[in-house]
């Protein structure tokens, strides 16, 4: 019988001492890089090949001294910043899943440093102290950096608007000279519809290659307009929210062109994409 998380679990016993010896970020080291991650759902923890490529993906940067995490499950206008306090219960925003994923713990540190260096970035933002990170913050950090022993701030998005995440970007782009490791949160194709009909794969196929091309030529203005000139972006992102979280990692980029594509993988007829950039 196959154990809820058992990969997870799996992963822990592997490489929880060495995750703790990690390297950690020092500033001869440069700027830390900005990572879109296609971060999954509480399966995530049940797929090795993803835990092990998520995990080896952390493990090529010195740790970070801190990270920022905008998720696409998180709207709120103005800019909002979650408990940044040790304790602060994870946020659970999932339904349907064996109880198992509702006890993980993912208990990072005491954050509140990062959250008034935000404060002071951002300007004034309002923080909800118990609103914890969601699975779009957690789940892709639990396999990254499984030791939790890195402080963690999730941001809201201030809206859909890939401008909007554009400008978001932007505003944290200092903080990578810092040590910080800023990412944006989403899934390179999220078609429910495709999960359901392998029919519509190729869809999903067409716009993970366009998306691929154009950040490959750095073409951020290419990618915010992704409803007009992405094909099938209709079937690939029926809502924006899955998306736009790119446009946050490019705008807290020094570089756009510098985009890697970390992992190419595809699940459940959609694709896992996820980037790294300078």
């Amino acid at each position: 019988m196959t154990v809820p998380a058992g990969a997870y679990d799996d992963l822990l016993a592997r490489v929880l001492p060495q995750a703790h010896d990690q390297r950690v970020w020092e500033p001869a080291d440069g700027p830390m890089p900005a990572l879109f991650v296609s971060h999954g759902a509480p399966p995530t923890l049940d797929d090795p090949q993803w835990l092990a490529d998520l995990y080896a993906w952390g493990r090529s940067m010195p740790k970070p001294r801190a990270i920022v995490v905008v998720s696409a499950h998180w709207e709120n206008a103005p800019v909002a910043i979650c408990g940044a306090t040790a304790g602060t219960p994870l946020f659970y925003d999932f339904g349907g899943f064996h109880q198992r994923y509702y006890t993980l713990p993912y208990a990072t540190p005491d954050a509140s440093d990062l959250a008034r260096r935000l404060a002071g970035t951002l300007g004034p933002v309002h923080q909800d102290p118990r609103r914890g990170l969601d699975h779009g913050a957690f789940i892709p950090l639990m396999a990254m950096y499984p030791a939790a022993d890195v402080p963690v701030v999730q941001v809201s998005m201030p809206s859909l608007d890939p401008a909007a995440l554009l400008a978001l970007g932007e505003r944290l782009r200092s903080l990578r000279d810092e040590g910080v490791l800023v990412i944006g949160s989403g899934f390179m194709t999220h078609s429910f519809a495709a999960m359901r009909n392998p029919a519509l794969a190729g869809h999903t196929r067409a716009f993970d290659e366009w998306a691929a091309d154009a950040l490959t030529r750095g073409d951020v203005d290419t990618l915010a307009d992704y409803r007009v000139k992405a094909p099938a972006a209709h079937v690939s992102h029926p809502t924006a929210d899955h998306y736009v979280p790119l446009l946050l990692t490019l705008g807290a980029a020094s570089d756009p062109a510098t985009a890697a594509s970390v992992i190419t993988s595809t699940r459940y007829n959609n694709s896992i994409r996820s980037i790294q950039v300078n």
